[in-house]
């Protein structure tokens, strides 16, 4: 299967997703995640219409952000502040903020307002960052007070599983979580939250941003 049919089955399986969900098809948006890959291919499908493209490396989103433009740029790594200033300069959307310091970091270095969503360990795994779902509220409203940032919703990685339906309880979690925020008065409407295996489950608990990569690009490209 060439990437022009691969981009096609994913779009596909996004809108069967969203009729089973009783969806509209424009609440979901799907970034590519092309981390690894050569601008070429990301050419290739930006030419087929898609817009919105994931990286995960600060330096490889600084280097891609200056030769491909016309795209939006979703940083969906963990944040460090020492490169920040790689950044916040190109990202339409910062996936995965969790602390005060990393907004400050973000936001002194970005051209306008900050866009932003908040990573949620909602398996609460000792190997990933985010923050635990008893503290969201309570860091949800202190980054909302950062000036420079516009904190759109959460987003998560749950646990691995072989069967996709495993992750239902987790995107449940962050959806509720969410609605939660949303009774406190803060905006967090966006859920960014599906990969390329588990997408239609989260898109059937209120995902507006899935992430998928291996099935649009393939195998991920060893880094050199």
């Amino acid at each position: 299967m060439d990437l022009a049919d691969r981009y096609n089955a994913v779009l596909e399986r996004v809108d069967i997703a969203c009729r089973e969900a009783g969806r509209r098809r424009d609440s979901v948006s799907l970034i590519a995640v092309s981390k690894t890959h050569p601008p070429q291919r990301i050419r290739d499908v930006m030419a087929r219409g898609q817009l919105h493209f994931g990286e995960s490396y600060a330096q490889e989103l600084r280097d891609k952000g200056a030769q491909i433009e016309g795209l939006h740029w979703h940083f969906i790594g963990r944040v460090q502040t020492n490169k920040a200033k790689y950044i916040a300069p190109v990202a339409y959307r910062v996936h995965a903020l969790e602390s005060i310091r990393q907004a400050e970091a973000l936001t002194s270095r970005a051209p306008g307002t900050l866009h932003a969503l908040m990573s949620v360990n909602v398996g609460r795994e000792d190997s990933k960052g985010g923050v635990l779902p008893e503290d969201v509220l309570t860091r949800a409203k202190a980054l909302s007070r950062v000036e420079g940032l516009k904190l759109c919703g959460l987003m998560t990685l749950p646990p691995a599983a072989e069967d996709p339906e495993d992750t239902a309880p987790y995107f449940a979690e962050l959806a509720h979580l969410a609605t939660e925020a949303r009774r406190e008065g803060m905006d967090l409407t966006e859920l960014s939250m599906g990969m390329s295996h588990d997408f239609h489950v989260a898109i059937r608990h209120g995902a507006t941003w899935v992430r998928v990569g291996t099935a649009l690009f393939g195998p991920r490209v060893a880094r050199r």
